[in-house]
């Protein structure tokens, strides 16, 4: 028996290998190679994150808000990492500090988009998910600005 590896996937490939010089007949039952799929793979702690975030969608900003009623900024990010047992202040700066900056090229959905004053969560393509401020509710949209910077928890 034969096991290889796809180099892309990391599936196995599994046969007798022998099938260079032993052909497939119609109607054989034996096959060259059998596709073992990997193993599930766990979801990261920043696609987990924004998961959460988007139930709260639709929720309105509320200042110092950190519950479903209502939040703001930092209350949204606070609120949606203690749900993973992570403490995070309520301070969109400390939380920025909290973890670590990473390149903006390698950011994935659910890391923080950290601004003068704002957080926010990286929705993929350009986008951040947010509590943005008074008389609006957590939405996605387009980042706005060039000064930013990523972090990941």
């Amino acid at each position: 028996m034969l096991a290889v590896a796809c180099v892309l996937c990391g599936a196995l490939l599994v046969g007798t290998g022998h099938a260079a010089t032993k052909p497939l007949l119609p109607g054989s039952v034996e096959s060259p190679a059998q596709f073992v799929p990997p193993p599930p793979r766990e979801p990261t702690l920043a696609e987990r994150a924004v998961q959460i975030a988007r139930t709260q969608l639709g929720v309105p900003y509320v200042y110092g808000g950190a519950t479903p009623a209502g939040f703001d900024c930092s209350g949204l990010v606070q609120y949606v990492y203690a749900q993973f047992g992570i403490s995070l202040p309520h301070s969109s700066s400390a939380q920025g500090a909290a973890g670590t900056q990473i390149p903006e090229s390698q950011a994935v959905p659910g890391d923080l988009v950290v601004m003068d004053g704002h957080i926010g969560f990286y929705a993929g393509n350009g986008q951040i998910l947010h509590a943005p401020y008074e008389g609006t509710s957590v939405r996605i949209q387009p980042i706005w600005t060039s000064d930013y910077y990523i972090v990941r928890i």
